[in-house]
């Protein structure tokens, strides 16, 4: 079966296209199409012609991922693969980059591009996900408008707070924490002090959830407020603030309400079972995850999220070790705030977290190992279909647990034991006696001998770090 490989590099409006053999030679060199109707038909000609040319044609199609703008030009090449036998890919451009520099290429241009992605897939074709279905695209995009309103929400009630502070100093304790409905009521028909020191109290009261004690308490306090800001231009900015932000807040539920109408996945029941998971949550963590059937292991979502460790081993020591970042930052966020709400209200994920600081982690860190665990715990519930169980987690632990303490201690020394007139550093020698007086107990993995490190022989997990 002859294969033929489409390197596609998307610009906003155009693309350049290659397309090149299994021997990496250019079967038909650099083009570029724009991303309008008369482009999409000339790519559609170019596969038409190369299936009449090859009869048992099997072609290959990979668009580097560029924040949506290779959408069109997927759907093109998804509609054709319905008539042809054309194997899709969106790729991701960290692995297309280090290809590039593996082949030591100084110069960087669309046509390079192009080409390094056809490169890409004719090397590692056995390790790319082809013709994957995306159940979420389109509410990702309801997502991202859910974050900026959300980020919106916050921008404009600070805003607002500032104004109230010099306005309504009195109402500054009803802004600690959630601002109810009422108080931006209050605020729009009496933006300041002195305004809503002359308010009738029957006037005040007909506002929701104000009874008539509390407007006697409003409107005392206002006539004995210290504020600064009376202006007619401070009123028109708070009624402007307050209308911005209750039209923002409704904005917010609408674009919920539609993610969640829209998700029907007994998995979201699944991902709410975790303490520290809340609706909204569960449906962005679905959202970015998608089908868990796409990811091999439980180290393949860590890495997703960018959890999975990075370091440098070199000789006597490790070093820079750190979580990587490499992966998805949307959903890196999203475990971020699981694990600062599972550290308060999940008993396991509190004793785990108090456990790692005791062993001489740093605040950070620990969270950072805690994510990394919760993305695990994530995995084997959806994998499983199984609701959170604490005690799963914990027979996982131990199990691990035992396969370290269990493991043949040096085990790339079982062709020579050490040898003690080897001239080795003075680091290296004080690690071999460590390990020679803990190989009764326990081994020490990658050498690593520090108090601190020595975290990850009791908790396996603290790898992340």
């Amino acid at each position: 079966m002859t294969k033929l490989f489409i390197g596609s590099d998307v610009s906003k409006g155009y693309s350049d296209f290659i397309i090149l053999n299994e021997n990496q030679e250019s079967v038909v060199d650099n083009f570029q199409l724009d991303d309008t109707f008369t482009g999409h038909s000339a790519l559609s000609k170019q596969i038409a012609g190369l299936f009449k040319e090859y009869n048992d044609l099997e072609l290959f199609v990979g668009f580097e991922s560029t924040g949506g703008y290779e959408n069109n030009w997927l759907k093109l090449c998804a509609d054709l693969s319905e008539e042809y036998n054309i194997k899709l890919t969106r790729l991701n451009p960290i692995g297309v980059h280090y290809q590039q520099k593996a082949d030591l290429k100084k110069i960087t241009t669309d046509r390079e591009s192009a080409r390094g992605i056809a490169e890409y897939m004719i090397l590692h074709r056995n390790k790319i996900r082809f013709n994957e279905k995306n159940d979420f695209e389109d509410l990702r995009k309801h997502w991202q408008f859910l974050k900026l309103l959300k980020k919106q929400f916050n921008q404009l009630r600070n805003q607002l707070e500032k104004c109230v502070y010099l306005a309504q100093p009195q109402l500054m304790t009803y802004f600690k924490d959630k601002t109810p409905d009422w108080v931006y009521a209050v605020l729009f028909k009496y933006p300041t002090a002195r305004k809503l020191a002359r308010a009738a109290q029957q006037s005040l009261a007909k506002i929701p959830y104000v009874s008539t004690k509390k407007a006697i308490k409003l409107i005392q306090q206002a006539r004995t407020s210290i504020a600064s800001l009376n202006s007619q231009s401070g009123e028109l900015l708070i009624r402007e603030l307050v209308s911005q932000i209750l039209s923002t807040k409704k904005a917010i539920k609408n674009q919920e309400q539609i993610i969640m109408n829209s998700i029907d996945s007994p998995e979201i029941e699944i991902l709410k079972s975790f303490i520290g998971i809340s609706d909204t949550t569960a449906y962005g963590l679905m959202l970015e995850i998608g089908r868990i059937q796409r990811f091999s292991s439980a180290k393949s979502l860590a890495s997703f999220f960018g959890l999975h460790p990075v370091y440098k081993q070199s000789g006597d020591g490790i070093y820079c070790m750190r979580m990587s970042k490499h992966g998805r930052a949307e959903g890196r966020a999203l475990l971020f705030n699981v694990a600062m709400s599972a550290i308060t209200r999940n008993p396991w994920i509190k004793t785990l977290y108090q456990e790692y600081l005791q062993n001489g982690k740093a605040k950070l860190s620990a969270i950072g190992i805690i994510m990394h665990k919760i993305s695990r715990i994530i995995y084997g519930m959806l994998k499983n279909k199984n609701n959170y169980d604490p005690l799963i987690d914990k027979k996982n632990r131990d199990k691990n647990l035992e396969i370290i303490i269990n493991h043949e201690s040096n085990s790339t020394r079982r062709f020579q034991p050490h040898d003690q007139d080897a001239p080795i550093s003075a680091r290296q020698n004080r690690k071999r006696k460590k390990q020679g007086v803990s190989q009764n107990v326990r081994d020490i993995p990658y050498g690593i001998t520090s108090p601190a490190q020595n975290t990850i022989l009791k908790h396996p997990e603290s790898k992340c770090n």
